[in-house]
């Protein structure tokens, strides 16, 4: 059984004709200075207009998403940061 929560947040990225579904933009991840861990900065605001569910022992859990390749980028150091965000189903 899931609860969902919903609001509407500014940022938000709209689907266009390639088929991108829309998300939620959440906060994001980038390596640590050393190099020897993930830093994740997740936006309250945006975490709080996150769609929720709740398990059967009664936890709740807000899921979240981070692009597999854009991740291996970070780690590998190609790219300095990417983004952790919700994915919206109608």
């Amino acid at each position: 059984m899931a609860t969902r929560k919903v609001e509407n947040s500014k940022q938000t990225n709209e689907s266009d004709e390639n088929g991108v579904i829309p998300n939620l933009l959440v906060g994001y991840v980038r390596r640590s200075n050393a190099g020897g861990a993930i830093k994740l900065s997740i936006n309250t605001n945006a975490f709080g207009d996150c769609e929720t569910y709740t398990t059967a022992d009664g936890q709740t859990y807000a899921p979240l998403v981070i692009s597999l390749a854009a991740m291996r980028k970070v780690i590998e150091g190609d790219r300095a940061v990417t983004t952790v965000s919700q994915l919206i189903f109608d």
